[in-house]
């Protein structure tokens, strides 16, 4: 299939009203059905100010992030008017790349869910 991957830089403490300009993008990647977004937290960065941008031993918050996606022309139009309307204040790039699903049959989508019951949910960060 051919579309587009569309990646939006940001910084970890970026906000749009009471979200993260990250879990903002991700709700409205989830709302418009799109199949999936990665998020990437980078060490450093220079944004298109010039500004610095690092993530600190002591505080993340300055943390460059990517939230990268394949997807449709169709949907990276949609997404990217929806970022338009909501003056959401965000860099990205549009590349054109072919895409696809590798493997042996059919895979049910299925939602991951949280379990407190996992060992890792339970752990604490130090």
């Amino acid at each position: 299939m051919n579309g587009y991957q569309v990646t939006f830089y940001t910084e970890q403490n970026r906000r749009h009203g009471h979200q993260t300009v990250c879990e903002w993008l991700l709700s409205q990647v989830r709302a418009l059905g799109i199949g999936g977004a990665t998020v990437i937290s980078a060490a450093e960065g220079v944004g298109h100010a010039g500004a610095h941008h690092a993530a600190h031993f002591i505080a993340l918050a300055d943390q460059p992030v990517q939230i990268i996606m394949a997807v449709t022309e169709a949907e990276a139009e949609q997404l990217l008017q929806v970022v338009a309307a909501a003056k959401v204040h965000v860099f990205y790039t549009k590349c054109p790349v072919e895409f696809g699903l590798l493997g042996q049959g059919d895979v049910a989508p299925h939602a991951k869910r949280f379990d407190w019951h996992h060992p890792l949910a339970r752990r604490r960060p130090a």
